[in-house]
Protein backbone atom coordinates (compact mmCIF):
# COMPACT_ATOMS: atom_id res chain seq x y z
CA UNK A 1 0.00 0.00 0.00
CA UNK A 2 1.32 3.49 -0.79
CA UNK A 3 2.07 5.99 1.94
CA UNK A 4 -0.03 9.11 1.32
CA UNK A 5 1.83 12.38 1.89
CA UNK A 6 -0.24 14.70 4.07
CA UNK A 7 2.39 16.98 5.60
CA UNK A 8 2.63 19.34 2.65
CA UNK A 9 2.51 23.13 2.94
CA UNK A 10 1.27 25.80 0.57
CA UNK A 11 0.76 29.51 0.18
CA UNK A 12 -0.74 31.66 -2.55
CA UNK A 13 -1.00 35.05 -4.22
CA UNK A 14 -3.60 36.35 -6.63
CA UNK A 15 -1.71 34.81 -9.57
CA UNK A 16 0.24 31.82 -8.22
CA UNK A 17 0.28 28.95 -5.72
CA UNK A 18 3.50 27.85 -4.00
CA UNK A 19 3.41 24.20 -2.82
CA UNK A 20 6.06 22.22 -0.91
CA UNK A 21 5.80 18.39 -0.81
CA UNK A 22 8.40 16.55 1.32
CA UNK A 23 9.71 13.17 0.08
CA UNK A 24 12.06 12.05 2.83
CA UNK A 25 14.50 9.24 2.22
CA UNK A 26 13.79 8.75 -1.50
CA UNK A 27 15.27 10.06 -4.71
CA UNK A 28 12.84 12.12 -6.81
CA UNK A 29 13.13 12.68 -10.59
CA UNK A 30 11.03 14.53 -13.12
CA UNK A 31 9.59 11.21 -14.28
CA UNK A 32 7.81 10.81 -10.93
CA UNK A 33 5.78 14.04 -11.37
CA UNK A 34 2.52 14.26 -13.34
CA UNK A 35 0.68 17.57 -13.71
CA UNK A 36 -2.23 18.90 -15.79
CA UNK A 37 -4.34 22.02 -15.49
CA UNK A 38 -6.42 20.64 -12.55
CA UNK A 39 -4.63 17.45 -11.44
CA UNK A 40 -1.27 17.01 -9.68
CA UNK A 41 0.34 13.68 -8.79
CA UNK A 42 3.74 12.66 -7.38
CA UNK A 43 4.46 8.92 -7.23
CA UNK A 44 7.77 7.99 -5.58
CA UNK A 45 7.39 4.53 -4.00
CA UNK A 46 6.43 4.11 -1.27
CA UNK A 47 5.13 7.73 -1.14
CA UNK A 48 2.15 9.01 -3.11
CA UNK A 49 0.81 12.56 -3.32
CA UNK A 50 -2.34 13.43 -5.27
CA UNK A 51 -4.25 16.71 -5.49
CA UNK A 52 -7.30 17.70 -7.53
CA UNK A 53 -6.73 21.44 -7.54
CA UNK A 54 -9.33 23.94 -6.48
CA UNK A 55 -9.19 25.79 -9.84
CA UNK A 56 -7.34 25.32 -13.17
CA UNK A 57 -3.69 26.31 -13.47
CA UNK A 58 -1.42 26.91 -16.46
CA UNK A 59 0.47 23.61 -16.59
CA UNK A 60 2.70 24.87 -19.42
CA UNK A 61 4.33 27.71 -17.46
CA UNK A 62 4.14 26.06 -14.01
CA UNK A 63 7.41 24.67 -12.61
CA UNK A 64 8.68 22.04 -10.16
CA UNK A 65 12.08 22.13 -8.43
CA UNK A 66 13.60 19.27 -6.43
CA UNK A 67 15.87 20.26 -3.54
CA UNK A 68 16.77 18.65 -0.19
CA UNK A 69 14.27 15.76 -0.58
CA UNK A 70 11.47 18.29 -1.16
CA UNK A 71 9.55 19.22 -4.31
CA UNK A 72 8.73 22.91 -4.64
CA UNK A 73 5.87 23.61 -7.07
CA UNK A 74 5.08 27.04 -8.55
CA UNK A 75 1.61 26.83 -10.09
CA UNK A 76 0.35 29.84 -12.05
CA UNK A 77 -3.41 30.38 -11.89
CA UNK A 78 -5.43 30.76 -15.08
CA UNK A 79 -7.76 33.24 -13.33
CA UNK A 80 -6.64 35.90 -10.90
CA UNK A 81 -8.35 35.00 -7.62
CA UNK A 82 -7.70 33.73 -4.12
CA UNK A 83 -8.43 30.04 -3.49
CA UNK A 84 -10.35 28.88 -0.43
CA UNK A 85 -8.25 25.71 -0.31
CA UNK A 86 -5.56 23.92 -2.30
CA UNK A 87 -7.67 20.96 -3.33
CA UNK A 88 -11.27 20.55 -4.37
CA UNK A 89 -13.35 19.53 -1.36
CA UNK A 90 -16.64 17.65 -1.03
CA UNK A 91 -16.36 16.15 -4.51
CA UNK A 92 -18.02 12.82 -5.24
CA UNK A 93 -15.93 9.84 -6.34
CA UNK A 94 -17.30 9.74 -9.89
CA UNK A 95 -16.36 13.37 -10.45
CA UNK A 96 -12.90 12.79 -9.01
CA UNK A 97 -12.41 9.73 -11.21
CA UNK A 98 -13.59 11.66 -14.25
CA UNK A 99 -11.10 14.44 -13.54
CA UNK A 100 -8.29 11.86 -13.25
CA UNK A 101 -9.25 10.21 -16.54
CA UNK A 102 -9.50 13.56 -18.32
CA UNK A 103 -6.07 14.49 -16.97
CA UNK A 104 -4.55 11.27 -18.35
CA UNK A 105 -6.25 11.79 -21.74
CA UNK A 106 -5.03 15.39 -21.95
CA UNK A 107 -1.52 14.30 -21.05
CA UNK A 108 -1.56 11.67 -23.77
CA UNK A 109 -2.86 14.16 -26.33
CA UNK A 110 -0.18 16.63 -25.33
CA UNK A 111 2.51 13.95 -25.64
CA UNK A 112 1.18 13.00 -29.10
CA UNK A 113 1.24 16.64 -30.21
CA UNK A 114 4.80 17.04 -28.96
CA UNK A 115 5.82 13.86 -30.79
CA UNK A 116 4.21 15.09 -34.01
CA UNK A 117 5.86 18.49 -33.60
CA UNK A 118 9.24 16.82 -33.12
CA UNK A 119 8.65 14.68 -36.21
CA UNK A 120 7.73 17.75 -38.28
CA UNK A 121 10.79 19.60 -37.01
CA UNK A 122 12.97 16.61 -37.82
CA UNK A 123 11.57 16.40 -41.34
CA UNK A 124 12.16 20.13 -41.85
CA UNK A 125 15.75 19.75 -40.66
CA UNK A 126 16.26 16.82 -43.04
CA UNK A 127 14.76 18.84 -45.88
CA UNK A 128 17.03 21.80 -45.15
CA UNK A 129 20.05 19.50 -44.92
CA UNK A 130 19.12 17.87 -48.24
CA UNK A 131 18.70 21.26 -49.90
CA UNK A 132 22.06 22.40 -48.57
CA UNK A 133 23.69 19.19 -49.83
CA UNK A 134 22.08 19.62 -53.24
CA UNK A 135 23.33 23.21 -53.43
CA UNK A 136 26.86 22.10 -52.53
CA UNK A 137 26.74 19.33 -55.12
CA UNK A 138 25.42 21.75 -57.75
CA UNK A 139 28.22 24.21 -56.95
CA UNK A 140 30.81 21.44 -57.15
CA UNK A 141 29.34 20.18 -60.42
CA UNK A 142 29.47 23.67 -61.94
CA UNK A 143 33.04 24.10 -60.75
CA UNK A 144 34.07 20.81 -62.38
CA UNK A 145 32.24 21.73 -65.58
CA UNK A 146 34.01 25.12 -65.65
CA UNK A 147 37.36 23.40 -65.16
CA UNK A 148 36.56 20.98 -67.98
CA UNK A 149 35.48 23.84 -70.24
CA UNK A 150 38.65 25.80 -69.49
CA UNK A 151 40.76 22.72 -70.14
CA UNK A 152 38.89 22.06 -73.39
CA UNK A 153 39.47 25.64 -74.55
CA UNK A 154 43.13 25.41 -73.62
CA UNK A 155 43.59 22.13 -75.52
CA UNK A 156 41.69 23.54 -78.51
CA UNK A 157 43.88 26.66 -78.60
CA UNK A 158 47.04 24.55 -78.36
CA UNK A 159 45.78 22.32 -81.17
CA UNK A 160 45.02 25.34 -83.39
CA UNK A 161 48.47 26.80 -82.70
CA UNK A 162 50.08 23.48 -83.56
CA UNK A 163 48.06 23.23 -86.79
CA UNK A 164 49.03 26.79 -87.74
CA UNK A 165 52.66 26.00 -87.05
CA UNK A 166 52.44 22.86 -89.21
CA UNK A 167 50.86 24.86 -92.05
CA UNK A 168 53.59 27.51 -91.89
CA UNK A 169 56.33 24.88 -91.87
CA UNK A 170 54.73 23.10 -94.82
CA UNK A 171 54.47 26.38 -96.71
CA UNK A 172 58.13 27.15 -96.03
CA UNK A 173 59.20 23.69 -97.18
CA UNK A 174 57.15 24.05 -100.36
CA UNK A 175 58.67 27.47 -101.12
CA UNK A 176 62.18 26.14 -100.51
CA UNK A 177 61.54 23.12 -102.71
CA UNK A 178 60.21 25.28 -105.54
CA UNK A 179 63.17 27.65 -105.24
CA UNK A 180 65.59 24.72 -105.34
CA UNK A 181 63.91 23.31 -108.47
CA UNK A 182 63.97 26.73 -110.13
CA UNK A 183 67.73 27.09 -109.46
CA UNK A 184 68.45 23.61 -110.80
CA UNK A 185 66.45 24.28 -113.99
CA UNK A 186 68.26 27.58 -114.50
CA UNK A 187 71.64 25.88 -114.02
CA UNK A 188 70.77 23.13 -116.51
CA UNK A 189 69.60 25.68 -119.07
CA UNK A 190 72.83 27.60 -118.69
CA UNK A 191 74.86 24.42 -119.27
CA UNK A 192 72.83 23.38 -122.33
CA UNK A 193 72.85 26.83 -123.98
CA UNK A 194 76.39 26.56 -125.59
CA UNK A 195 75.58 23.11 -126.99
CA UNK A 196 72.30 24.41 -128.49
CA UNK A 197 74.17 27.31 -130.15
CA UNK A 198 76.69 24.87 -131.67
CA UNK A 199 73.89 22.72 -133.00
CA UNK A 200 72.14 25.72 -134.49
CA UNK A 201 75.29 26.82 -136.26
CA UNK A 202 75.98 23.34 -137.61
CA UNK A 203 72.45 22.97 -138.82
CA UNK A 204 72.52 26.31 -140.61
CA UNK A 205 75.71 25.49 -142.51
CA UNK A 206 74.37 22.14 -143.65
CA UNK A 207 71.16 23.70 -144.73
CA UNK A 208 73.05 26.11 -146.98
CA UNK A 209 75.14 23.41 -148.63
CA UNK A 210 72.44 20.75 -149.20
CA UNK A 211 69.36 21.98 -151.08
CA UNK A 212 66.22 19.86 -151.02
CA UNK A 213 62.83 19.90 -152.68
CA UNK A 214 60.93 20.86 -149.64
CA UNK A 215 63.20 23.70 -148.72
CA UNK A 216 65.59 23.90 -145.83
CA UNK A 217 65.73 20.66 -143.85
CA UNK A 218 68.22 21.71 -141.16
CA UNK A 219 65.49 23.24 -139.08
CA UNK A 220 63.67 19.93 -138.92
CA UNK A 221 66.83 18.14 -137.82
CA UNK A 222 67.36 20.74 -135.07
CA UNK A 223 63.80 20.38 -133.89
CA UNK A 224 64.23 16.63 -133.62
CA UNK A 225 67.42 17.07 -131.56
CA UNK A 226 65.73 19.54 -129.28
CA UNK A 227 62.95 17.05 -128.64
CA UNK A 228 65.48 14.30 -127.90
CA UNK A 229 67.50 16.49 -125.53
CA UNK A 230 64.52 18.04 -123.65
CA UNK A 231 64.51 17.11 -119.90
CA UNK A 232 61.38 15.98 -117.95
CA UNK A 233 59.23 18.40 -115.97
CA UNK A 234 59.74 18.55 -112.17
CA UNK A 235 57.59 16.36 -110.00
CA UNK A 236 54.35 17.87 -108.73
CA UNK A 237 54.05 18.75 -105.01
CA UNK A 238 51.78 16.60 -102.82
CA UNK A 239 50.03 16.80 -99.43
CA UNK A 240 50.35 14.19 -96.66
CA UNK A 241 47.10 13.52 -94.78
CA UNK A 242 47.43 12.96 -91.00
CA UNK A 243 44.44 11.38 -89.24
CA UNK A 244 43.84 11.26 -85.48
CA UNK A 245 41.76 8.76 -83.53
CA UNK A 246 38.19 10.09 -83.37
CA UNK A 247 36.86 11.02 -79.91
CA UNK A 248 33.28 11.89 -78.98
CA UNK A 249 34.37 13.89 -75.93
CA UNK A 250 36.73 16.90 -76.30
CA UNK A 251 38.92 16.01 -73.33
CA UNK A 252 42.06 13.93 -73.74
CA UNK A 253 41.71 10.18 -73.12
CA UNK A 254 44.15 10.31 -70.19
CA UNK A 255 41.88 12.88 -68.42
CA UNK A 256 38.49 11.33 -69.20
CA UNK A 257 36.37 8.87 -67.22
CA UNK A 258 35.87 6.07 -69.71
CA UNK A 259 33.18 4.21 -67.73
CA UNK A 260 31.00 7.30 -67.30
CA UNK A 261 31.45 8.28 -70.95
CA UNK A 262 30.50 4.78 -72.12
CA UNK A 263 27.38 4.87 -69.94
CA UNK A 264 26.43 8.29 -71.35
CA UNK A 265 26.96 7.07 -74.92
CA UNK A 266 24.86 3.99 -74.19
CA UNK A 267 22.02 6.17 -72.91
CA UNK A 268 22.27 8.43 -75.94
CA UNK A 269 22.14 5.41 -78.24
CA UNK A 270 19.01 4.15 -76.49
CA UNK A 271 17.48 7.62 -76.82
CA UNK A 272 18.26 7.69 -80.54
CA UNK A 273 16.72 4.25 -81.00
CA UNK A 274 13.63 5.49 -79.19
CA UNK A 275 13.53 8.54 -81.46
CA UNK A 276 13.75 6.31 -84.51
CA UNK A 277 10.58 4.56 -83.31
CA UNK A 278 8.76 7.69 -84.58
CA UNK A 279 6.93 8.70 -81.40
CA UNK A 280 4.83 11.70 -82.25
CA UNK A 281 5.33 13.17 -78.75
CA UNK A 282 9.10 13.43 -79.29
CA UNK A 283 9.13 15.18 -82.65
CA UNK A 284 8.98 18.71 -81.21
CA UNK A 285 11.75 18.19 -78.60
CA UNK A 286 15.15 19.80 -79.05
CA UNK A 287 18.41 17.94 -78.46
CA UNK A 288 18.64 18.87 -74.78
CA UNK A 289 15.08 17.72 -74.08
CA UNK A 290 15.79 14.30 -75.63
CA UNK A 291 17.93 13.35 -72.62
CA UNK A 292 16.04 11.14 -70.07
CA UNK A 293 18.09 12.54 -67.17
CA UNK A 294 17.19 16.11 -68.15
CA UNK A 295 13.49 15.18 -68.35
CA UNK A 296 13.70 13.44 -64.95
CA UNK A 297 15.17 16.57 -63.34
CA UNK A 298 12.45 18.66 -65.01
CA UNK A 299 9.75 16.36 -63.60
CA UNK A 300 11.29 16.55 -60.12
CA UNK A 301 11.14 20.36 -60.21
CA UNK A 302 7.49 20.27 -61.35
CA UNK A 303 6.64 17.84 -58.55
CA UNK A 304 8.32 20.08 -55.97
CA UNK A 305 6.14 23.02 -57.09
CA UNK A 306 2.94 20.94 -56.92
CA UNK A 307 2.40 20.77 -60.71
CA UNK A 308 1.83 17.00 -60.74
CA UNK A 309 0.31 16.78 -64.24
CA UNK A 310 3.32 18.49 -65.81
CA UNK A 311 5.62 16.19 -63.82
CA UNK A 312 3.73 13.13 -65.17
CA UNK A 313 4.18 14.42 -68.74
CA UNK A 314 7.94 14.86 -68.21
CA UNK A 315 8.28 11.34 -66.77
CA UNK A 316 6.20 9.93 -69.66
CA UNK A 317 8.61 11.40 -72.24
CA UNK A 318 11.64 10.17 -70.27
CA UNK A 319 10.16 6.63 -70.17
CA UNK A 320 9.56 6.75 -73.94
CA UNK A 321 13.26 7.52 -74.36
CA UNK A 322 14.47 4.90 -71.85
CA UNK A 323 12.09 2.46 -70.17
CA UNK A 324 14.75 0.73 -68.08
CA UNK A 325 15.24 3.42 -65.40
CA UNK A 326 13.28 2.43 -62.23
CA UNK A 327 13.35 5.91 -60.66
CA UNK A 328 11.20 7.24 -63.53
CA UNK A 329 8.39 4.81 -62.68
CA UNK A 330 8.88 5.45 -58.96
CA UNK A 331 8.55 9.23 -59.36
CA UNK A 332 5.58 8.91 -61.69
CA UNK A 333 3.89 6.67 -59.10
CA UNK A 334 4.29 9.47 -56.53
CA UNK A 335 2.59 11.90 -58.95
CA UNK A 336 -0.30 9.50 -59.59
CA UNK A 337 -0.72 9.03 -55.84
CA UNK A 338 -1.04 12.80 -55.40
CA UNK A 339 -3.58 12.91 -58.27
CA UNK A 340 -5.55 9.96 -56.79
CA UNK A 341 -4.82 7.79 -59.84
CA UNK A 342 -4.49 4.79 -57.54
CA UNK A 343 -4.46 1.99 -60.14
CA UNK A 344 -1.71 3.75 -62.11
CA UNK A 345 0.22 4.19 -58.85
CA UNK A 346 0.08 0.42 -58.31
CA UNK A 347 1.18 -0.28 -61.90
CA UNK A 348 4.18 2.10 -61.79
CA UNK A 349 5.29 0.90 -58.34
CA UNK A 350 5.13 -2.73 -59.51
CA UNK A 351 7.14 -1.88 -62.65
CA UNK A 352 9.77 -0.12 -60.52
CA UNK A 353 10.05 -3.21 -58.28
CA UNK A 354 10.55 -5.38 -61.38
CA UNK A 355 13.43 -3.17 -62.51
CA UNK A 356 14.97 -3.11 -59.00
CA UNK A 357 16.00 -6.77 -59.28
CA UNK A 358 18.30 -8.09 -57.89
CA UNK A 359 17.70 -6.51 -54.45
CA UNK A 360 20.98 -5.01 -53.23
CA UNK A 361 21.78 -2.46 -50.48
CA UNK A 362 22.22 0.32 -53.06
CA UNK A 363 18.56 0.12 -54.16
CA UNK A 364 17.07 -0.55 -50.70
CA UNK A 365 15.66 2.98 -50.33
CA UNK A 366 14.04 2.83 -53.76
CA UNK A 367 12.42 -0.54 -52.96
CA UNK A 368 11.05 0.81 -49.66
CA UNK A 369 9.49 3.78 -51.48
CA UNK A 370 7.95 1.49 -54.11
CA UNK A 371 6.38 -0.80 -51.47
CA UNK A 372 5.08 2.14 -49.41
CA UNK A 373 3.50 3.92 -52.39
CA UNK A 374 1.87 0.75 -53.66
CA UNK A 375 0.70 -0.14 -50.14
CA UNK A 376 -0.76 3.37 -49.68
CA UNK A 377 -2.66 3.04 -52.96
CA UNK A 378 -4.04 -0.36 -51.87
CA UNK A 379 -5.21 1.09 -48.54
CA UNK A 380 -6.92 4.04 -50.25
CA UNK A 381 -8.73 1.46 -52.41
CA UNK A 382 -9.73 -0.25 -49.11
CA UNK A 383 -7.61 -3.29 -49.99
CA UNK A 384 -6.03 -3.30 -46.54
CA UNK A 385 -4.65 -6.86 -46.63
CA UNK A 386 -2.62 -6.15 -49.77
CA UNK A 387 -1.51 -2.81 -48.34
CA UNK A 388 -0.35 -4.49 -45.12
CA UNK A 389 1.70 -7.00 -47.15
CA UNK A 390 3.56 -4.16 -48.90
CA UNK A 391 4.22 -2.33 -45.59
CA UNK A 392 5.53 -5.59 -44.08
CA UNK A 393 7.84 -6.00 -47.10
CA UNK A 394 9.11 -2.44 -46.59
CA UNK A 395 9.70 -3.14 -42.87
CA UNK A 396 11.81 -6.20 -43.76
CA UNK A 397 14.08 -3.91 -45.75
CA UNK A 398 14.11 -1.09 -43.15
CA UNK A 399 13.10 -2.62 -39.77
CA UNK A 400 14.17 0.47 -37.76
CA UNK A 401 11.73 2.88 -39.46
CA UNK A 402 9.27 3.97 -36.75
CA UNK A 403 6.88 5.63 -39.19
CA UNK A 404 6.48 2.41 -41.16
CA UNK A 405 5.82 0.49 -37.95
CA UNK A 406 3.13 2.93 -36.86
CA UNK A 407 1.44 2.88 -40.28
CA UNK A 408 1.51 -0.92 -40.36
CA UNK A 409 -0.06 -1.06 -36.87
CA UNK A 410 -2.82 1.34 -37.97
CA UNK A 411 -3.61 -0.84 -40.98
CA UNK A 412 -3.65 -3.91 -38.73
CA UNK A 413 -6.15 -2.21 -36.39
CA UNK A 414 -8.35 -1.30 -39.36
CA UNK A 415 -8.31 -4.92 -40.55
CA UNK A 416 -9.17 -6.17 -37.06
CA UNK A 417 -11.98 -3.62 -36.71
CA UNK A 418 -13.41 -4.64 -40.09
CA UNK A 419 -13.30 -8.31 -39.09
CA UNK A 420 -15.14 -7.59 -35.81
CA UNK A 421 -17.83 -5.55 -37.61
CA UNK A 422 -18.42 -8.35 -40.08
Amino acid sequence: MPVWVRDYSWRQTDTAVFLSVPMRGVRVTQANIFCTDQYLKVNVPPFLFEAILYAPVDDTSSTAKIRNETIFFTLYKKEVAMWESLVMENGDKEKMQRIRENAVIKAQEKADEEEKSKAVTKREHKKLALEATMKLEETERKRIENLKEEERKKVTEELELWKEKQRNEEKQRRIQSEEKIRRERKLIEEKKKPEINKTLNAGTSKARSIPTRGGICGINIFSEKLKEESFPAPRSAGTIQINFTSRVFPTALRESRVAEEEEWLHKQAEARRAMNANFSELKDLNEEEKNPDWLKDKGNKMFATGNYLAAVNAYNLAILLNNKIPVLYLNRAACHLKLRNLHKTIEDSSKALELLIPPVPDNADARVKAYVRRGTAFCQLELYAEGLQDYDAALKIDPTNKTLKQDAEKIQHIIQGTAQDS
